[in-house]
């Protein structure tokens, strides 16, 4: 019989952002929280729907549907999605 030990390292980092990049970081967060709360208020009202209408139930969306929809729905509403996305953009190219 053998035993064996498993050792987990971790590795801390710690930041230190400028002003803008202290603004981005808080933008890119803002964005993130919008879209999943979004999300999340889409599927309850699917969830009410279904539980209200068991004869005409609704599919819920994958993640690719949801994206779509984001798209399609929030974006054009929230010019500040773009702001954030735009700059990531720059940044890369």
């Amino acid at each position: 019989m053998s035993i064996f030990y498993l050792m987990l390292l971790g590795f801390k980092t710690e930041l230190h952002p400028t002003n803008q990049q202290k603004i981005l970081l808080a933008k890119h967060a803002g964005v993130a929280r919008h879209a999943y709360n979004w999300g999340l208020w889409l599927t309850r009202n699917i969830l009410n729907h279904n539980s209200n209408n068991p004869d005409s139930k609704l599919k819920f969306p994958t993640a690719i549907d949801l994206h779509k929809l984001l798209v399609a729905m929030v974006k054009p509403n929230n010019y500040w999605y773009y702001e954030v996305l735009d700059f990531g953009q720059k940044k890369l190219a």
